[in-house]
């Protein structure tokens, strides 16, 4: 038995970002338009605009290819200089996700075992984060779903983030073959207490919208979903009054056993059945574009500079050094963790044999292909 029934993609990427098309409307894509702002009463004013960055990936809950990720970079430098734009808003396509991070086919299937190509990417990703942190107009995180992995590191990068209550938020990188170091080490601390931001790094729990509003991660959580008679409801999955956990009291706790599925499984039908609405969280964006719109352009982008600056300074430290970290570790365990969870429909796993893996790393066995297929799921018969 070998690896060989992997499946690899062999077409080398280019990772020039000057030389690619930016932007599309077929997925997958980044989305770049441009909205007329809109006064409180919902009319248009003449010449002004909010610029609108969308990752357009729905199939693959919005996760950003490298094309991908040269749109978002273009669509922040275009819109930083663009004199007609008030603010940005970054989203993504769908009521599923906003982003799980990057493209775990790619990852699998192109950048694995290519550990220089894999540096070339997070170079890309780099400036990607660069891209929002520098950007000169206030940047809203519209989370319009999951906010996972990479995508919830974009989204720590944005100054504002109003939620669905359907998201969900936290990382994966330890469970699937990376670590949280492409934005999330460095700023959840900022925004969590450090224990917080430890466990929500290394744990791989998904957090609630309502979770991370009482922890002020996010400026607002808003309800999505709508019952027959058309009115909104809160997201059924989530227990959103505090009560006492382990002594400590705790608010928006996921549901549990057979609850929980219940609460799934209307959710998805809803969804399915397009009962869902984002008036009332697209009225929070344009409230808080409107309140942008009528200060003074340069003193507000000093003011959030200087806000920014805190996140950027821990961010520029790193990021280098965790450019080639990542890339090294598409050797070994990213190879593994993406690989098992790129071939799930294969192998009816999406996470390597943990416990094994540690018993060879126990025992001092060479990290080779053998090694490796005693850890892999099989494919099935």
């Amino acid at each position: 038995m070998s690896l060989a029934w992997m499946p690899r993609e062999n077409e080398m990427k280019n990772h020039d970002r000057h030389t690619s098309q930016w932007w599309g409307t077929e997925a997958p894509c980044t989305v770049y338009e441009k909205r007329p702002l809109k006064d409180p009463k919902g009319n248009e004013v003449a010449g002004l605009f909010t610029a609108w960055i969308r990752l357009n990936n729905p199939a693959q809950y919005n996760s950003y290819t490298t094309e991908m990720v040269k749109g978002v970079i273009a669509g922040f430098e275009n819109a930083s200089t663009d004199r007609s734009v008030v603010a940005v808003v970054f989203t993504g396509t769908g009521p599923f996700a906003f982003c799980t991070g990057g493209n775990t086919k790619e990852y699998s299937e192109y950048y694995s075992m290519r550990p220089e190509e894999y540096g070339s990417y997070m170079e890309l990703f780099n400036n990607m984060v660069d891209s929002i942190l520098m950007c000169k107009k206030p940047v809203i995180c519209r989370v319009n779903g999951m906010r996972v992995a990479g995508g919830q590191e974009i989204g720590l990068a944005c100054d504002i983030a109003v939620s669905s209550d359907l998201a969900i938020f936290g990382q994966a990188g330890p469970r699937h073959g990376s670590a949280p170091v492409g934005g999330s080490s460095d700023f959840l601390p900022w925004f969590l207490s450090n224990e917080d931001a430890m466990w929500n790094c290394v744990s791989c729990e998904m957090w609630s919208a309502y979770k991370m509003k009482a922890k002020n991660l996010i400026s607002k959580c808003l309800p999505v979903l709508k019952d027959a008679n058309g009115n909104f409801v809160r997201n059924p999955q989530v227990i959103t009054e505090s009560y006492v956990k382990d002594g400590e009291i705790v608010y928006g706790e996921n549901k549990t056993g057979q609850e929980a599925k219940d609460a799934r499984a209307f959710v998805n039908d809803a969804l399915k059945a397009g009962n869902y609405d984002f008036a009332l969280l697209d009225a929070e964006v344009e409230r808080i574009i409107w309140i942008f719109a009528n200060l003074f352009p340069g003193c507000l982008m000093k003011s959030i500079d200087g806000i920014r600056q805190k996140k950027k300074s821990w961010w520029d430290q790193v990021k280098n050094d965790h450019r080639y970290w990542l890339a090294t570790n598409m050797m070994g365990e990213a190879f593994l963790g993406f690989g098992a969870f790129n071939t799930k429909k294969i192998t009816g796993m999406d996470t390597i044999d943990f416990i094994k893996n540690r018993q060879l790393i126990a025992e001092g066995a060479l990290n080779n292909e053998a090694y490796m297929e005693q850890v892999m799921g099989k494919p099935k018969a």
